[in-house]
């Protein structure tokens, strides 16, 4: 296996590799699954479960694979949007600005964010999926990526 397949295999596993075990969680803890898809809007919490644990089994699946990579990404990107979303409303909690150190407001707030974190890393699968040499990397390790310059037609 080359460094670039490896660095390639292994930065995908890092980014997805959360998900199969909270689909074993939500396996192993039904019944707490069920009590936080009640605390949305959104109705039938035991389908709603069952969902994410298909998403949250599968989708990894197919990232790490690169097979269906993207739209992989794309599903899974949009459920981290919908779980920050739904599940983390940190405004919706009066103590953000409390001195105690439990906070539920600042718990989500963090929650909410480490899911855009996912989003963000989810969406370069998806837009930028060919990866740097790494040798030129670390022989270069201040360099610039130049992500926004115009890209060729």
């Amino acid at each position: 296996m080359s460094l670039g397949v490896a660095t390639v295999l292994l930065t995908r596993v890092c980014l997805v590799l959360m998900f199969p075990f909270s689909a074993l969680e939500k396996i192993i803890w039904w019944r707490n699954a069920l009590k936080q898809a009640s605390s949305s809007v959104l109705p039938d919490a035991p389908a709603l479960v069952v969902l994410a644990i298909i998403i949250e089994a599968v989708t990894p699946v197919f990232i790490v694979s690169g097979l269906f990579d993207r739209l992989a990404a794309f599903v899974l990107a949009g459920f981290c949007v919908v779980t920050a979303v739904l599940y983390h409303p940190f405004w919706a909690f009066p103590d953000f600005w409390s001195p105690r150190a439990d906070s539920q407001a600042r718990e989500h707030f963090w929650q909410f964010v480490k899911n855009f974190g996912l989003v963000g890393g989810l969406l370069l699968v998806m837009f930028a999926g060919t990866l740097a040499d790494p040798l030129a990397v670390l022989a270069h390790p201040f360099a610039s990526s130049h992500p926004y310059a115009a890209s060729a037609p």
